[in-house]
């Protein structure tokens, strides 16, 4: 058994003591990840966090705009006579959410995690549908928005 000499312990004392104090401030400079929306279609889904999240603040009209229009946004294939399904963490549901197609409420705000929309909605004229591609977003927050999750739903031929 070796025995560290008194400024030998307290070198590697200091030098612990300076490697965690290092990886607390690195974690703590870290954000905290969104949370995630889901939709399924058949065996297919595809999931996203987002840009447009106020952590429980208002996000502002114009990132909301930007959102809407998000170049990166995930895409699904969808056929008219499948069933989309929407699927939010928790965090989301506390706050309420509605589904929004092409920036309009699709349906009512609900606190559940999970919601089932008939796919030919999506591409109907009726509810606002124009062409083959539709932009479906998750809106957390009821009386005010919160948080703003994007996908793009292209019609299967």
């Amino acid at each position: 058994m070796t025995f560290l000499r008194p400024e030998a312990r307290r070198r590697r004392a200091v030098a612990t003591l300076g490697a965690v104090s290092a990886g607390l401030l690195a974690l703590s400079a870290c954000d905290k990840p969104t949370p995630m929306s889901t939709i399924t279609v058949g065996s297919d889904s595809v999931s996203a966090e987002t840009d447009c999240y106020g952590h429980g603040k208002t996000v502002a009209t114009a990132q909301l705009s930007k959102c809407l229009q998000g170049k990166d946004m995930k895409s699904i294939t969808v056929d008219p006579d499948e069933t989309v399904r929407f699927g939010v963490d928790p965090d989301i549901a506390d706050a309420g959410w509605t589904i929004l197609m092409n920036g309009q409420p699709l349906t009512d705000s609900s606190t559940k995690t999970y919601r089932t929309v008939p796919g030919s909605v999506f591409f109907n004229a009726q509810y606002g549908a124009q062409g083959d591609t539709t932009v479906v977003s998750v809106r957390e927050g009821e009386d005010k928005v919160t948080g703003l999750w994007s996908f793009k739903l292209r019609k299967d031929a």
